[in-house]
């Protein structure tokens, strides 16, 4: 997918996000992220906003720390996360396609890992503010949803810190049924996981399913679609996936 692309994701997310909160109200709690509530989850995405356009707009070469949470509720962090989402969607688009700044995983260009990265990002948390609305949940498209668990499973959980690890090899499966050619096999051991972007050999466990409710799955979401073999790995997976903000 292109940066432009992204960048209209992260728009319209961002949008969804506010007023699936604003539906919910801020006291409302969050299914999907037990032990929070919708002002947790939007203080929370509105930081992760500001910190990510900083970089794209101060340009930052190394790590640079969050401005952290505000103590603000109801209609007044509501404003707050829209003038913050505002400024990181403008940020993007106004961008120079060869600025220089820090990021954290390897992309073709900083810009075109922070726009992705933030779409992702905002889209993950537009569900859990819709969990707190309740209802019917926004659809994501099959192509954007495919390139979300490519950024997981190749890029977010090839990181050090990835807490999904077994004491002997054992190999999980990942298959989007509607997208041809959407297959991973993840290796896992006691070291962080390795990814290929194929669906040749054996695997121990299958997590399949169409990309859209695959994808909201492997980020503890839902439900898996589809699990077949070893379902130990499956229940491995949802038990130490999770991304943490440290």
């Amino acid at each position: 997918m292109e940066t432009a692309a992204f960048i209209e994701i992260l728009r319209t997310e961002g949008r969804l996000l506010a007023v699936a909160a604003e539906t919910a109200g801020t006291d409302a709690k969050v299914p999907t992220c037990p032990g929070w509530q919708v002002r947790d989850l939007v203080r929370h995405t509105g930081m992760v906003h500001r910190w990510a356009a900083a970089f794209v707009a101060e340009g930052h070469t190394s790590y640079h720390p969050d401005g952290g949470l505000p103590d603000l509720d109801g209609a007044a962090l509501l404003t707050w996360f829209e003038e913050g989402h505002r400024h990181l969607v403008d940020t993007l688009a106004g961008a120079s396609p060869d600025v220089r700044c820090w990021h954290f995983l390897p992309a073709p260009s900083p810009l075109a890992f922070w726009a992705r990265r933030q779409a992702h990002e905002t889209t993950v948390h537009r569900l859990d503010a819709e969990s707190a609305r309740g209802g019917e949940p926004t659809g994501v498209g099959a192509d954007f949803a495919v390139d979300g668990i490519d950024e997981l499973l190749c890029g977010m959980h090839a990181r050090p810190k990835s807490a999904v690890r077994t004491e002997k090899p054992r190999t999980l499966r990942v298959r989007a049924t509607d997208v041809p050619g959407a297959v991973w096999t993840v290796r896992l051991s006691e070291q962080p996981p390795v990814t290929e972007r194929d669906g040749s050999g054996d695997a121990d466990c299958e997590l399949a399913g169409p990309a859209a409710q695959l994808y909201p799955a492997l980020w503890n979401r839902g439900p898996v679609p589809e699990v077949t073999g070893d379902a130990s790995l499956a229940a491995l997976w949802r038990e130490r996936s999770g991304i943490t903000w440290s």
